[in-house]
């Protein structure tokens, strides 16, 4: 069981969610990322899968180098501050560099779901400064509020399955971490209410 939880805890690390996020959407709502062609999309993929996830991995590495952070896992609240408030300029940056030196802008639905995971990782590091949440939690209930809105706009129901699909998914991570007991359960709760009610509220403020 063990073993199960750490393996689910590092597929569904919360940095490759945006990743998944992109690619679900290239192969189940294409013009959920308009103005984007098509043809484009893997290599945005590949994009986003280099500057939200590896290029911050990397940094995380580095901290740990260099003694900033204990672990990977970061189980001390205050050494998480550090390279979560990196990691947050850095996807802040990313997201800027898309709208001033691209053609996409704030009207686009491609922008708008930057700015919605921008928002899950602020969220994230400013509650990390006041009390030490899930942020795996955070992060794949942070999916399911930007998915079930979507619902609304798929017509064929192309979105529905993968929404239950992470609904499903979202229990099993959250039990993953109880059972590596790396969170207490207020910390999970607080940090699934804390996902999914950053990107749900966003999704319809912004769509």
């Amino acid at each position: 069981m063990t073993l199960a939880a750490r393996i689910i805890s590092v597929i569904f690390h919360p940095l490759l969610l945006a990743t998944y996020l992109f690619a679900l959407l290239t192969y189940t709502l294409p013009a959920a990322l308009d103005p984007l062609k098509e043809e484009g999309h893997l290599n945005f993929i590949f994009l986003i899968f280099c500057v939200t996830f590896l290029f911050p991995a990397l940094n995380i590495g580095i901290f740990k180098t260099f003694g900033s952070i204990k672990t990977f896992a970061m189980k001390e609240r205050q050494e998480r501050i550090i390279p979560f408030s990196f990691i947050t300029i850095l996807y802040i940056v990313i997201t800027y560099l898309f709208y001033t030196r691209t053609r996409i802008g704030l009207n686009d639905n491609l922008l708008k779901f930057l700015i919605i995971i921008d928002a899950l990782v602020l969220v994230g590091t400013v509650v990390t400064y006041f009390y030490r949440v899930s942020m795996h939690s955070l992060g794949i209930c942070g999916l399911i509020g930007i998915l079930l809105p979507l619902n609304k706009i798929s017509e064929d129901g192309a979105i529905f399955y993968p929404t239950i699909a992470t609904i499903v998914l979202a229990g099993v991570v959250m039990s993953a971490r109880l059972q590596l007991n790396v969170h207490t359960p207020r910390e999970v709760m607080i940090g699934s209410v804390l996902g999914f009610s950053t990107s749900f509220a966003l999704m319809f403020f912004l769509f």
